[in-house]
């Protein structure tokens, strides 16, 4: 008799609604392990986190707008931005990896303070803001170079003869070294997503950041300084871009022109993706690193069946619109 009260108490949306992204990545590895022999094994894991890494932290910039109902569409030229500014530095400046490396990331702060004055002084939209900044840095990137990408022994213009600086190896490492075997980029993907975690659940910053975005009016009530925490959050997404863009740097070893713009929309939705994991229906760190794996282990396990590069954009979206379809329904509920 117990038993068939309890059967009749599960609830299947509810379980789907909390653990349906695990069980997709779950059946996506079983599925690809079974199907492909070199799915399973160290080197390819390695791959597909290390190409999930510069998706994570530009998605958790993402989830930083996202705590306080904003929305961030800058960060992937943020990202591109910090690139070009950082192989500027070394290849054509000659300067050493420090000033590479902390100049980009106070320019990402910069953005997002200017999004943030746009946004909060302006009363314009977050979407709008965001939008016009990833055209203009998009456009100053393209014209700060000339359109060509930085990168070692490149040829300067009006014959000017050749670079005299290269890429720093300290910088490199960012993207390339490994740690106790363990890539690089993955540990800081890591430890970035832990840190939001921390600072989103564990402070009353991020508390209120959640406050702002659930209702802002009656945060406003309770005497939170709403526009303060719209600076940081904006201020925290163009930060932890620009650290995604200087991993994007040192991986390709150049600073590529709008490099960050294929990333976006893979980052927006892992960011999305991220409000189904564990049911918790918000914006959050750890929900933002399983899209973002899900995301990778679909696309490197399509790859690798010969899947049309140019039909993977249908996995996406059927993947993505699941996930927005249990979050959204789940709050109509």
């Amino acid at each position: 008799m117990k038993n068939n009260v309890k059967e009749s108490n599960f609830d299947l949306f509810k379980f789907l609604y909390k653990y349906g992204t695990i069980i997709v990545i779950l059946v996506a590895i079983l599925f690809f392990t079974f199907t492909l022999d070199n799915f399973m094994n160290f080197n390819n894991m390695t791959n597909i986190f290390r190409s999930v890494s510069i998706v994570a932290l530009i998605a958790l910039a993402i989830t930083m707008s996202l705590t306080i109902d904003g929305f961030d569409l800058s960060v992937g030229a943020v990202a591109g931005f910090a690139s070009v500014i950082a192989a500027k530095f070394m290849v054509v400046w000659e300067m050493g990896a420090v000033p590479a490396i902390i100049v980009p990331l106070i320019v990402g702060i910069l953005v997002g303070c200017i999004n943030a004055f746009f946004i909060i002084k302006m009363n314009i939209s977050d979407m709008l803001t965001t939008l016009s900044m990833m055209f203009l840095l998009t456009g100053i990137s393209i014209t700060f170079q000339s359109g060509s990408a930085i990168y070692n022994f490149m040829p300067l213009p009006n014959n000017a003869g050749m670079a005299p600086g290269t890429m720093n190896d300290a910088f490199l490492f960012i993207g390339q070294g490994k740690l106790f075997g363990i890539p690089v980029p993955v540990v800081i993907m890591l430890i970035v997503a832990l840190l939001a975690h921390v600072f989103l659940n564990q402070t009353k910053y991020g508390r209120y950041l959640y406050m702002i975005g659930g209702n802002e009016e009656a945060a406003k009530l309770s005497g939170i300084p709403i526009n303060r925490y719209k600076l940081i959050a904006y201020m925290m997404s163009g930060f932890i871009a620009a650290l995604g863009g200087l991993v994007l740097g040192a991986r390709l070893g150049s600073g590529e022109v709008d490099a960050g713009g294929p990333y976006l929309m893979d980052s927006v939705a892992a960011a999305f993706i991220g409000f189904s994991v564990f049911g918790i229906g918000k914006a959050n760190a750890f929900g933002t690193l399983f899209g973002a794996l899900l995301m990778g282990i679909l696309l490197n396990g399509l790859i690798m069946m010969d899947f049309p590069y140019y039909s993977q954009d249908i996995v996406k979206g059927i993947v993505l619109i699941l996930a927005l379809s249990l979050t959204y329904y789940k709050k109509k509920k």
